[in-house]
């Protein structure tokens, strides 16, 4: 596989650091608020490139951090007269439900920023001993001017109008503009922690490469977020740990989403532009289709978001659905012409950079073909295996969009699950037979037990 990197600005070749583990770090939300639609598209599409990296067979331990002290949840917390701790509770739970929702499954573990504070006092202590950063009055800076490859991810030093914002730390005190808060000493009535260069929390910057360190090490394979993190944020995660470890480089290849934007702005809760992932769902869509509007664009690319996109991914998912479903509706043998399910294409379109809008298209051309064709009795086993292989790789369900079987078909499954389980063999085959005298064949698979009308 081929991906772009950020900091060598080359596509290159995917080679993990060691052996066949990848190590991936995607920066997770500020919950303070509902997620929108924006944050959608970076944490899909980062889904999908763990889903495909998993299915080339790559050991990939995927870390998205949550972070839940900061200063828009302090403020959302004083608007709403409740505690920040339950504040960053509601919405990190909310996060959670929409990710679920989209079916984003692929992160192998959320690490909340609270819970690692001991790894952030460390991680800034070093910083003090090794001279690059100081302490004034209101907290503990990095000093930029002592990392010598300062703006080697970016190409710049300076705050450009579409990076993320209020993310430079304001402070007289501090010595130069660009310099970052690493430790917040603690104001009246905020949340604070003791370390031994002063009470406080952690700025924004270090709890990712403290959180890092501590799952990866001091370097680790791949980093992801959106475009918009690029600088400062990216810039001075690399100044921080780099500093701090003596290694370089911090990460091997640095990965980033293009915005999702409404009338050619970018999508942004400061500006007030955005839909929330709840509020669409409200309004009657289907969460794959909205995967599908996502994922069918590049994920280096910018995307325009409207209602209108949004109802065509809505016919195109309609539509791959219908075709699924011929599994259930099969053709008496010799009548169809052999299913050609060739991943060939579609395996080299996302080999290159994820491309995915070349890889849907592939997909959906086979579709058509199953779709004029039909798809014999011989051939439904064959075809649900192709389905389950999508499914696996894009996340769309549609082996999941059938009519549903009732209540005692599906205990009878869970059943069979059970007795396999346990390694009763003979009764799982007794239940399989049972379910296929009632139309129900069954098949087993890494991710579950596939069902499918006979």
């Amino acid at each position: 596989m081929k991906i772009y990197n950020t900091l060598t600005r080359q596509i290159e070749e995917l080679t993990p650091i060691k052996d066949n583990k990848l190590n991936l770090f995607v920066c997770g939300p500020t919950v303070y608020d509902d997620p929108h639609i924006g944050h959608a598209k970076t944490y899909i599409q980062f889904d999908l490139l763990a889903r495909y990296l998993r299915f080339l067979g790559y050991d990939l331990y995927y870390l998205q951090n949550i972070t839940n002290i900061d200063d828009k949840i302090i403020k959302r917390s004083r608007e709403k007269s409740v505690e920040w701790h339950e504040t960053a509770r509601i919405f990190e739970e909310h996060y959670l439900r929409d990710m679920s929702e989209l079916n984003v499954s692929s992160v192998t573990q959320y690490a909340r920023a609270t819970d690692f504070i001991a790894d952030i006092i460390r991680q800034v202590q070093t910083l003090l001993d090794k001279g690059h950063a100081y302490v004034v009055e209101d907290g503990v800076y990095f000093e930029t001017n002592t990392f010598a490859d300062y703006g080697k991810l970016s190409g710049r030093v300076n705050v450009e109008e579409n990076d993320a914002e209020s993310r430079i730390d304001t402070s007289e005190h501090k010595r130069n503009w660009n310099d970052f808060c690493l430790w917040k000493f603690s104001k009246q009535n905020e949340p604070v922690w003791k370390a031994p260069f002063g009470d406080g929390r952690p700025g924004w910057h270090i709890e990712d490469t403290a959180i890092a360190e501590h799952f990866f090490g001091p370097r680790y394979d791949m980093h992801g977020g959106a475009i918009d993190l690029i600088f400062p944020h990216h810039e001075d995660e690399i100044a921080q740990m780099e500093s701090a470890s003596g290694k370089s480089p911090y990460v091997k290849y640095w990965l980033h989403t293009g915005f999702l934007n409404i009338d050619s702005k970018k999508m942004s809760k400061s500006v007030g532009n955005f839909f929330t992932i709840r509020e669409i769902i409200a309004k009657g869509y289907d969460p794959m289709a909205i995967r599908l509007l996502i994922i069918q664009s590049h994920y280096r690319s910018s995307l325009e978001f409207s209602f209108d996109n949004l109802d065509a991914a809505a016919t195109r998912l309609k539509r791959l659905r219908s075709i699924a479903e011929l599994r259930h509706q099969p053709t008496p043998d010799g009548k169809s012409t052999a299913l050609q399910l060739d991943d060939g294409p579609l395996l080299t379109a996302l080999d290159n950079d994820l491309n995915t809008a070349q890889a849907l298209a592939v997909m959906e051309k086979t579709m058509e073909r199953v779709e004029q064709n039909g798809v014999s009795k011989s051939q439904v086993d064959i075809f649900s295996v192709w389905l389950e292989k999508l499914d696996q790789i894009f996340g769309l369900n549609l082996l999941g969009s059938t009519p549903d079987i009732d209540e005692k078909i599906k205990d009878t499954i869970f059943k069979r699950q059970a007795f396999r389980f346990n390694s009763e063999w003979d009764k799982a085959d007794q239940l399989r037979a049972s379910l296929a005298e009632q139309g129900i064949g069954i098949r087993d698979s890494e991710t579950g037990t596939i069902w499918y009308r006979l």
